[in-house]
């Protein structure tokens, strides 16, 4: 009797173990909502000529942007969020990331003045 006692545990663990693994795994995955697509289409460098909340605009002068062909040139930018723009100063200079060729999507000081 004691043979079949641990058989039927031996038989038990062995079905419980994978679900206990598969439950583990899933918690160390992170969630496809957490798997957010930060790839920027590009980085770009520059000053700030003009910083815009209400309209969530920031205007820089930005240096050659290689991966998109852009020469040096100061134009405006949509930002995707306000709170991007509550640490800037006209003149700080930044190091932004782009989403598509009009809007930043991170922008951070490397300098400011």
């Amino acid at each position: 009797m004691n043979l079949k006692i641990v058989a039927i545990l031996s038989t038990l663990t062995l079905i419980a173990a994978p679900n206990a693994l598969a439950q583990h795994e899933h918690h160390a995955t992170p969630t496809p909502a957490a798997n957010t697509n930060t790839t920027a289409l590009a980085v770009g460098q520059g000053t700030v000529k003009k910083i815009d909340p209400e309209k969530l605009r920031l205007t820089l002068a930005h240096a050659p942007i290689k991966k998109l062909g852009w020469p040096a040139m100061t134009m405006p930018f949509a930002v995707t969020d306000k709170a991007l723009l509550q640490k800037l100063k006209v003149n700080d200079v930044v190091r932004f990331e782009l989403k598509d060729e009009q809007t930043i999507v991170a922008v951070e000081v490397v300098t400011g003045k």
